[in-house]
């Protein structure tokens, strides 16, 4: 039998605590071996919780944040909006972030997420993300999607250590 789509809609305040643990569990588990693992187990989702509360709060509606809900529970969250080249908006958009609950993957959740987004940003002629360059899983992902990287790659720095991310792009 097959698994249902997920309900796709926008993030609510209430929602915050609940896509900040799928955040932090997300990097925990996507990011282990690829970032240093102190980094990983310091992060805190009541933190991320707070800081959250307050971005959305203070939001202006350039950013869209959606969850994806599976049997009226939050089971993912993507973020996107308009590409920052440094502190330059551009003409294009770009999905700045997309987490699931480790237990969803392969489920179909990141795949309906990744599809709404690529529907809301349809009025930009293209739709960038940065990816880090050692996650095969996720890049697979983005290049089944129809992303491919444009040879742009630039440092992440995680406590001192740099972790390349590489830039994929899908044209309108």
């Amino acid at each position: 039998m097959d698994t249902p789509l997920p309900h796709i809609r926008p993030m609510t305040l209430a929602d915050c605590d609940r896509v900040s643990e799928i955040r932090i569990r997300g990097w925990q588990h996507a990011y282990r071996g690829l970032m240093p693992q102190p980094y990983l187990d310091a992060l805190s989702v009541a933190q991320d919780a707070e800081r959250r509360r307050t971005w959305f709060a203070q939001g202006n509606g350039a950013v869209v944040n959606l969850v994806a809900e599976r049997d009226g529970e939050v089971v993912g969250w993507a973020a996107h909006g308009p590409y920052r080249d440094g502190e330059v908006r551009t003409g294009d958009a770009e999905l700045y972030a997309i987490y699931l609950d480790p237990a969803h993957a392969g489920s179909g959740v990141g795949r309906a997420l990744l599809a709404e987004s690529v529907e809301q940003c349809s009025p930009y002629p293209r739709l960038f993300l940065w990816v880090l360059k050692e996650n095969t899983r996720a890049r697979r992902f983005y290049e089944r999607a129809g992303f491919r990287p444009d040879g742009a790659e630039e440092p992440f720095d995680v406590d001192g250590v740099a972790v390349p991310e590489v830039r994929y792009v899908r044209d309108r």
